[in-house]
């Protein structure tokens, strides 16, 4: 999946199913002369699959040497409230209040929200103290590290034990190591990371292929259907694409319907 579609190496080598000379695919999308870090190629398995790849890997190279990366995630301008308000024993409906006074928009900050919304810039300079203290404290903790968590599909592999590059630890919900670098910082160092990402989609078209198999009795090979099937492209014309990758969103069903796609190549297009 994604830019590595558009190299004729790859599909050489079977890593991925689709000409990129046929339909045209620009290979400048994975490698130009422009980027600096190795390309990398997304691999998606069905969600059972993944596991059992990340089980082949590991025997394969050995337990120390495959970690999952390790993420940070930081304290945004509401939680930075609420976390404060808690250990300054403000009430929970003050510190409700305040933190609702924050806009809803990611990556919004405390300073941001003092010029947007009046009432809570007020609330700064509040005679309560304890609500002053509490958004001025906030103002000190917010951005800064507030719990770790695991990537959702970066897996770091080594040649060698991977604690004799970069430190590593445990986590509650895996058996494998995990890196106390994220991904960039491992990269830098020289490990090699790849993406094995769990995709549902893929999950229904094996049961589907199953299924069809168990009570009609035929077999399918997903890798030998027609891309110039009128029916389906009727389905897509239409906007019946719920639970189909990409394809699903209201948006994208919206430009289904607008642009009214009969080739393989208006799908690539889009």
């Amino acid at each position: 999946r994604g830019s590595a579609a558009g190299s004729a190496v790859a599909y050489c080598l079977r890593i991925t199913d689709i000409d990129p000379i046929r339909y045209g695919l620009l290979f400048e999308r994975f490698l130009n002369v422009d980027r600096i870090s190795m390309p990398d190629i997304d691999i998606d398995f069905d969600e059972d699959g993944r596991e059992s790849v990340l089980k082949y890997v590991v025997n394969k190279y050995g337990h120390d040497k495959v970690a999952h990366i390790i993420t940070f995630g930081s304290m945004a301008a509401k939680m930075a409230i609420r976390d404060v308000a808690r250990v300054q024993k403000l009430p929970l409906p003050d510190a409700d209040r305040l933190a609702k006074l924050v806009p809803e928009r990611p990556g919004i900050t405390l300073t941001q929200a003092y010029a947007e919304v009046p009432e809570l810039a007020k609330e700064r300079e509040s005679s309560n103290k304890l609500i002053s203290q509490t958004l001025k404290y906030a103002e000190v903790l917010e951005g800064s590290i507030r719990q770790t968590g695991v990537h959702a599909c970066g897996i770091i592999i080594g040649k060698d034990s991977l604690d004799n590059y970069i430190p590593i630890c445990t986590a509650k919900d895996t058996e494998l190591y995990v890196t106390q670098f994220e991904g960039t910082h491992v990269e830098s160092v020289g490990l090699l990371k790849m993406d094995f990402l769990g995709l549902k989609t893929l999950s229904i078209i094996r049961d589907a292929v199953e299924n069809i198999k168990k009570y009609k009795g035929v077999e399918i090979d997903i890798e030998r259907i027609p891309l110039d099937d009128k029916k389906t492209f009727e389905l897509f014309s239409n906007g019946e694409t719920t639970g189909i990758f990409q394809f699903e969103s209201s948006g994208m069903k919206r430009y289904l319907r607008e642009l009214i796609p009969n080739r393989f190549e208006d799908l690539i297009a889009m």
